[in-house]
């Protein structure tokens, strides 16, 4: 038998009105339940789950959030292979209910909607912040009121790391000074307590991974896309059977973080559009996958690459061409055929040169933070650059758009006018005059060069 059948769920379904089970076939967009008879001549309409997977977990939240009144409804899971003869046994069953084997095996098979309400509504509850040792942030020069200031405390509360902040460690009467992320875990008295993530020089990916060895393909992927492109068994602490979970890289810290597929929901909708079952499985699975015709905040329209990343806890875009996710997709004699680039990825960038890691994070069409580079007229400025493969060429941006789909603008905040007047030719009132090029951070003309254009408008003035 084939082995993806053998990895296939049907959900039935009895009310209260009636005397036998049904076979889910899917729900309107009311969140009423549409079912068929369970039958072999209707199989093809069963709604199937892969066991493997969250689809069953994301349809009864959702069916929960719906459905006006879901008590009168008893939901039994059996294998796609025996779903006939499991329908038929289990409704002779629920005519003696009571029967002591009877009510075991119904509930071996029973499933809870309300259970997955419920799950879903625990996982959006924030952390107390009265549960909190701040005591201990403050021993790393890091307070509750900081973190508020830098907007970092949500982050906290919400079971996220913060973005890189600088701490302090005191070695004896030496202090070390460093950046890092902070996050925070359960302690055994139920406070909470922080962790600190360091930097790392690069992913330690030839180490084994909660039992899990990373093949050459597994390490690919990570350094080009920052996640595994696939879910894993991994073997947690305390924890005696194997967890399927999704990996990705931390990009701030190098370091390797894992999640556990159970606590991810894959949404119906993404950006106004409709998701469907293959995308979600897909996406449940940690693989990648190209969709158009998104809407931004502002209302444009915008196509990318979809994928979970373990360490953002959420699903993350990335701008570039569908050829990306086949890529992903194809066994490792294909993929030489299709590394088909629209847009090269020089080794030097405006005089600066560009990295091997950095190369790689571009092809992959992620950001890159650039400082250094080089304008027209030879002055330096920072940027976050960007591969545009719709218009072949690189986007200089002034904020990260991995982090928010900030609109394009010029690239560093300190650089803006000074790439603007340089590289682009534009004036303003205050440099409309100045025929020198602007320095880094520069948005208006020195006394120096106010000067000079004094000096040459009446030593024009004189000649006529």
């Amino acid at each position: 038998m084939d082995e993806k059948i053998k990895d296939q769920e049907v959900l039935l379904v009895k009310e209260q009105k009636d005397e036998s089970l049904r076979a889910v076939a899917g729900a309107d967009e009311k969140g009423e339940l549409k079912t068929v008879p369970p039958t072999a001549e209707h199989e093809q309409s069963f709604l199937k789950f892969d066991k493997h997977s969250n689809a069953l977990e994301n349809f009864l939240s959702n069916f929960m959030r719906q459905f006006k009144n879901p008590t009168p409804l008893n939901f039994f899971k059996v294998p796609f292979e025996s779903a006939v003869a499991s329908a038929r046994v289990l409704s002779e069953m629920l005519k003696a209910p009571e029967v002591p084997s009877n009510k075991e095996m119904l509930d071996s098979a029973r499933v809870n909607p309300s259970d997955y309400a419920e799950e879903q509504k625990q996982s959006f509850q924030g952390i107390d912040p009265d549960k909190v040792k701040w005591e201990q942030f403050e021993q790393m020069g890091v307070s509750r009121e900081s973190l508020e200031k830098g907007k970092h405390l949500d982050d906290l509360l919400q079971y996220r790391k913060t973005p890189l902040v600088p701490i302090s460690i005191k070695i004896g009467e030496v202090s070390l000074y460093t950046d890092a992320r902070l996050s925070l875990k359960a302690s055994g008295d139920g406070m909470f307590i922080p962790v600190v993530h360091a930097i790392r020089k690069e992913p330690q990916l030839e180490r084994e991974f909660f039992g899990h060895t990373f093949t050459e393909e597994d390490k690919k992927a990570l350094r080009e896309t920052g996640n595994l492109g696939r879910t894993v068994e991994l073997t947690f602490p305390g924890k005696d059977e194997p967890t399927r979970s999704f990996v990705s890289i931390d990009r701030l810290t190098n370091d390797i973080i894992a999640l556990s597929a159970d606590r991810v929901r894959i949404p119906d909708e993404i950006k106004g559009v409709e998701l469907s079952d293959e995308q979600k499985k897909e996406l449940s699975e940690g693989r990648s996958i190209y969709v158009e015709g998104m809407t931004s905040k502002t209302g444009k329209h915008f196509n990318a690459n979809l994928q979970f990343n373990a360490d953002k806890r959420s699903i993350e875009f990335r701008f570039g061409s569908p050829k990306q996710v086949q890529r992903q997709r194809q066994s490792p004699e294909g993929q030489e055929q299709a590394e088909q680039k629209e847009l090269r990825v020089p080794k030097k960038m405006l005089g600066r040169d560009i990295s091997p890691e950095e190369q790689a994070k571009l092809k992959a069409g992620q950001t890159v933070y650039m400082t250094g580079l080089i304008d027209k007229k030879g002055e330096p400025f920072n940027a976050y650059v960007r591969p545009n493969f719709e218009k072949n060429k690189f986007d200089f941006l002034k904020w990260n758009p991995d982090k928010s789909q900030a609109k394009e603008v010029t690239p560093d905040n300190t650089s803006r006018t000074q790439v603007a007047v340089n590289s682009e030719g534009k004036t303003n009132e205050a440099t409309k005059h100045v025929k020198e090029p602007l320095k880094q951070g520069q948005t208006e003309p020195t006394a120096q060069q106010e000067q000079k254009e004094e000096e040459k408008k009446r030593s024009k003035g004189m000649k006529m």
